[in-house]
């Protein structure tokens, strides 16, 4: 079962109504990302790779940069 999930692609759900979303964001040295979620199901990912001035970053402000990174995109939609 384990090897199935993990080969199989995620499936992403569409949002409902006016329920509440929860955003799960990280950060590395290497990129950022992020999940948005409702009601337990993925609705969206995102992610990139840090830019050269970001990798001199601390954790703290790379962590708030995937948090931005991530509520920009998602606010266009």
């Amino acid at each position: 079962m384990l090897k199935q999930k993990l080969c199989s692609a995620p499936s992403l759900a569409l949002p409902e109504g006016s329920e509440d979303f929860i955003v799960y964001c990280d950060a590395s040295n290497k990129g950022l990302g992020a999940v948005l979620m409702q009601r337990e199901k993925v609705i969206s990912y995102v992610s990139r790779q840090l830019k050269i001035h970001e990798k001199n970053y601390t954790t703290h402000d790379l962590e708030l940069g995937a948090v931005v990174f991530a509520l920009m995109i998602w606010r266009r939609n």
